[in-house]
């Protein structure tokens, strides 16, 4: 709780030309995600943060765990 990660998002193809989306998370009282993909923990639980593209609104999910 309190610490932070950074996500970093895989965008394919390597040469896509707008890899820039948005950062979510589904569960705000665990775990908060900025537009920069960093993570920083509220409270002890699970939650899953989301990546969207700006282009064509593909995404990609990933689960966080947050320890006391």
């Amino acid at each position: 709780m309190g610490a932070t990660e950074t996500l970093i998002p895989s965008v394919t193809p390597a040469d896509a030309t707008d890899k820039t989306g948005k950062w979510t998370v589904d569960k705000a009282a665990v775990a908060t995600v900025d537009s920069s993909g960093k993570v920083t923990g509220i409270t002890a639980g699970g939650a899953k943060a989301k990546f969207t593209t700006n282009d064509g609104g593909f995404t990609a999910e990933c689960t966080i765990t947050i320890t006391e």
